[in-house]
């Protein structure tokens, strides 16, 4: 049911009371990217996403751990990062309970208890859990 006060996605349920928050999410449908890099051409849906992404040229980094004075061009990888010096491994396998600090290291983990091997050489049809793998059997 339609509420009023809100607005509503063309494409699926999806409703805010904010049209920007609709306007942005109706750009995971269309795939509309009006942000667009003056360095590099890249475009993004959001203006956020450009404004990170513009870190990558002009070096900008402005979040540091304070242990170890690395730094970061997002916040949220500084909070990852500290995993690292806190020992935190909010990520569990439901298989055999192994944790991890990352959620793609558990991922990949997974990958060991399904069979799954989704990246291919296609010259010669060995398979590989990571990508990283594939890469190196290349070289």
């Amino acid at each position: 049911p339609r509420h009023e006060g809100m607005y509503h996605c063309e494409f699926c349920p999806y409703s805010s009371r904010h049209l920007r928050l609709v306007t942005r999410h109706e750009r995971t449908h269309t795939g509309e990217k009006p942000f667009h890099c003056s360095v590099c051409e890249r475009a993004f849906a959001r203006s956020y996403d450009l404004q990170v992404h513009m870190r990558t040229h002009t070096g900008e980094k402005p979040f540091r751990c304070e242990v170890c004075q690395k730094a970061f061009t997002q916040s949220q990888h500084l909070m990852i990062h500290k995993r690292v010096h806190t020992g935190e491994k909010p990520y569990k396998c439901s298989t055999c309970e192994e944790e991890f600090s990352h959620k793609s290291g558990l991922l990949c983990h997974e990958r060991t208890h399904s069979g799954e091997r989704p990246y291919k050489c296609e010259a010669c049809g060995k398979t590989y859990i990571q990508i990283c793998h594939l890469n190196s059997h290349r070289k």
